[in-house]
């Protein structure tokens, strides 16, 4: 006698010609499908035999959503720090019996506000939004009411879980740092506009210097950006506009080591000796780029630590009523400093 064919989420989908993320909601009782919908979902699993039990695989995939452009080998600053982290997240979401599942999502996709084809496609259990997502369509994504989570950047009118790393903290602690090595005047670089981790750094960079009772010099900070491709040129513009003045600062905090890289580059191209460099520190843990650039001291993110919250508070988002999937709670993992050689006592 042969075994009875396990009926699927598919084979419903296929039966009604409909996608099987659709079957998922309907069968889960959950917002995004029509109440005639469900109850067609509803009446062909019941013809087809399917079993509550079959509920399960609706509990197993989570949708990883990443901006396309900081993944490509364009951008290699970016790549290197978010493929450690997007490893690290795949690798903590299967130790909790999940799968990830990774959707890249291009520059067309959210323009158009676009929903991936494979959102449609198969069931999942909750989405994390990972690294700097256009507004508009985080927003469009936050809309979709399932459980979310951000993690490493977010908005703060699209309340949901977020992890971070602890960047007011850690960019006053960096600060505290070159002031304890003598510095007083001393330069942030970091596009505040454009994420909302800069903007943290840049607060906590505020903070230090008024702890210390340190005059806060608005020509000494560089936080507009057009964009993260116009980085290089802005900096030309922001050191040699000091160099003008006479003002170069002993010291510079850079929102994250590729800008503070970027920075070293400007330095080499003018001619500047490197003996005589400012000093400079970062925020993230970046290999340098190549043997011209000096080791950057830096405030290392620890990725592993913030891939795992991640992880757990959509599990547990999405499995209970303990975390409301529509509150502001933040997640912040402190990063740990690192000392090298771009930093010199004065």
């Amino acid at each position: 006698m042969s075994k009875k064919k396990k009926i699927t989420m598919q084979d419903i989908a296929n039966k009604l010609n409909i996608s099987k993320n659709a079957v998922s909601l309907a069968l889960m009782n959950k917002k995004g499908v029509s109440n005639a919908t469900r109850e067609l979902v509803l009446q062909c699993a019941k013809e087809l035999g399917y079993s509550n039990t079959n509920l399960t695989e609706l509990n197993n995939n989570i949708m990883v959503l990443i901006p396309e452009r900081v993944m490509s080998y364009e951008d290699q600053d970016h790549f290197q720090f978010f493929h450690d982290m997007l490893w690290g997240l795949e690798q903590k979401i299967r130790e909790e019996g999940m799968n990830a599942v990774v959707v890249r999502i291009d520059k067309e996709t959210e323009r158009t506000l676009k929903l991936p084809r494979l959102l449609d496609d198969i069931a999942y259990r909750g989405i994390i939004m990972f690294g700097i997502i256009d507004y508009a369509y985080a927003k469009f994504i936050y809309e979709l009411d399932v459980p979310v989570v951000m993690l490493d950047s977010y908005y703060r009118d699209l309340p949901c879980p977020v992890v971070t790393s602890s960047n007011i903290e850690g960019a006053c602690e960096a600060v505290n740092y070159l002031i304890g090595k003598g510095h007083k005047e001393i330069a942030f670089i970091g596009p505040v506009n454009l994420t909302t981790s800069h903007e943290e750094r840049w607060f906590g960079y505020l903070t230090a210097l008024e702890k210390h009772q340190l005059t806060i010099q608005p020509h000494l900070q560089l936080t507009q950006s057009e964009s993260f491709s116009k980085t290089k040129a802005e900096i030309e513009l922001f050191i040699a506009k000091l160099f003008k003045l006479n003002q170069l600062p002993t010291a510079f905090f850079c929102g994250n080591d590729r800008t503070a890289y970027i920075l070293q580059d400007v330095l080499l191209e003018m001619g500047v000796p490197q003996q005589t460099w400012p000093s400079i520190i970062g925020f993230d843990n970046i290999t340098p780029p190549d043997s011209r650039h000096l080791p950057i001291t830096t405030m290392s993110v620890q990725k592993e630590k913030m891939c795992e919250a991640a992880a757990k508070l959509l599990i547990t988002s999405s499995s209970s009523t303990f975390i409301n999937y529509r509150a502001a709670l933040r997640y912040s993992i402190p990063p740990v400093l690192v000392e090298r050689q771009s930093v010199k006592r004065i």
